[in-house]
């Protein structure tokens, strides 16, 4: 398995562009909670009743697996994503809270969020990284952690 570092390294070569960068820090946030939306949206099988509607719902499944798969790599990174990941699952039991069919906009966001990040790798010049490897779509947020992490002089 790679390191965090090599990861981290390789989804930095096609992220250098400053455009790029400023997009990526607005359009990784909105893909992940329009991902977790519409999971969110998706009918729960009777297995998951049992956790309750705010547990029980394939969105929680992958936070679970995303969080175990970061504590692999770093267990600060996962401390990190897991706070991120509640605050996204809060601000989405907020939209969801709305009338109406919510995963609407879940889906509007995630559309407009990849355009963003496809443009973004347009002024780059390098195609996205999740496209030799899907476990780019993972390390993309915990990369965004990690710079932050950086600037207030933790190592992640």
């Amino acid at each position: 398995m790679r390191s965090l570092e090599q990861w981290f390294a390789e989804y930095g070569e096609s992220h250098r562009h400053p455009t790029n960068l400023a997009i990526h820090w607005l359009c990784v946030p909105l893909i992940v909670f329009a991902v977790l939306g519409l999971l969110f949206a998706l009918p729960r099988p009777a297995a998951f009743a049992a956790l309750g509607p705010r547990l029980g719902n394939w969105a929680m499944l992958a936070i679970v697996l995303a969080l175990a798969w970061y504590a692999a790599l770093s267990w600060r990174i996962a401390l990190g994503m897991a706070l991120v990941s509640a605050a996204l699952v809060a601000a989405n039991h907020l939209l969801f809270a709305l009338p109406g069919e919510p995963w609407w906009w879940s889906a509007a966001l995630f559309v407009a969020a990849w355009a963003g990040q496809f443009y973004g790798h347009q002024l780059e010049g390098r195609k996205p990284s999740f496209l030799t490897d899907l476990a780019f779509l993972l390390i993309g947020p915990a990369w965004l952690l990690a710079k932050l992490y950086r600037r207030v002089g933790l190592a992640p």
